[in-house]
């Protein structure tokens, strides 16, 4: 069988490995597309604490159940499923609240264990969420990524009337866009420092594009909301350094959303903090959030073809890595065709 494996920082090939088997309790499933996440290209480089080598990569993936294993009951071969990466244990803390994603125990395919890039892969059966019959593999490969973007504005809390400013419109930027916009946010404000990335946003509904470089980013927000500043903001460009503007730029009372792992200190001035009683959230992959994602894509809400910018052969995942590490501003969300 054959798997994307990476043995050790940037040591990583198209490889022949033994195909699984479904185990008690989990379902085969046959993978038609799987996305690369910048998350694999963090485990590519080294840079996930997380990992341990030999790792098959990728968590954002749909295809068709192949077998069940034991115990596993209304689970149909022949399904077309895609399939929730976050793995929880169901009992420490944060599971009992409600919120597996930060789970003491998880376990994320892909991360600690193997993931989409192969042929073949075993999952727990409860993460599978079937498909609605005209939902296409390939869109639904990205129902993951738009589950970050979900997420994220959860844990801000939007209300009604409120301005959104994403940091960052590469591809989790662009789902939080279309996210909020599909959640009936009006004004979303974006800033990158990537030209061919701002015209993406403004394609999929921006208000406004701030070039990070050229463009005075403060004074700008500052002029679009008459000094008020932002209710809300998403850090989808994961760069510490950003940090200190955007306390600045949230407005008195408002949310700050962030998502980088970058372990990179940040400065937190608390004055900025407390004046405005500001919130600052962190959010960690999804918790639950395939349904509402699987339900926007079906109704047209989210535009999914919009983010790809490639589809490719397994075997020129390699080729789609170097373009990703050396041309990242070429790409949106690449996807890979395993077994469609």
């Amino acid at each position: 069988m054959k798997a994307f494996q990476v043995k050790a920082p940037l040591d990583y090939r198209i490889a022949d490995v033994e195909a699984p088997q479904a185990a008690p309790g989990e379902v085969l499933v046959k993978v038609a597309f799987a996305g690369i996440c910048g998350s694999d290209m963090h485990i590519i480089h080294g840079d996930n604490a997380f990992v341990r080598f030999p790792r098959i990569t990728g968590h954002e993936f749909a295809g068709v159940v192949e077998a069940v294993g034991e115990g596993v009951e209304n689970v149909d071969i022949g399904e077309r499923v895609c399939v929730d990466p976050v793995v929880s244990c169901g009992r420490c803390y944060p599971c009992r609240i409600g919120r597996p994603n930060v789970c003491t125990a998880m376990q994320v395919i892909g991360v600690h264990r193997d993931g989409g890039f192969e042929e073949h892969v075993s999952v727990p059966a409860a993460n599978l969420h079937r498909l609605p019959a005209h939902l296409s593999l390939d869109i639904a490969a990205l129902v993951e990524p738009y589950s970050i973007a979900a997420n994220v504005l959860d844990r801000m809390q939007p209300e009604p009337g409120d301005r959104l400013l994403v940091y960052g419109a590469g591809v989790i930027g662009l789902t939080v866009l279309q996210m909020a916009r599909a959640r009936g946010i009006e004004e979303v404000i974006v800033s990158d420092v990537i030209d061919e990335r701002l015209a993406t946003a403004r394609e999929l509904g921006a208000s406004h594009t701030l070039h990070g470089s050229r463009d005075d980013v403060e004074a700008e927000i500052m002029r679009l909301t008459e000094g008020e500043g932002v209710p809300l903001i998403a850090d989808a460009a994961c760069v510490p350094a950003l940090l200190p503007q955007m306390l600045r730029l949230a407005s008195a009372a408002g949310r700050i959303g962030l998502l980088g792992f970058n372990p990179t200190p940040s400065d937190l001035v608390q004055l900025e903090v407390i004046k405005k009683e500001l919130t600052l959230v962190g959010s960690r992959l999804n918790n639950r959030k395939f349904p509402e994602v699987l339900e926007l894509l079906a109704s047209g809400a989210l535009d999914g073809a919009a983010l790809v910018s490639h589809r490719l052969p397994f075997d020129e995942m390699p080729s789609a890595i170097e373009m990703l590490d050396h041309h990242p501003e070429r790409a949106r969300k690449v996807l890979i065709e395993i077994g469609a």
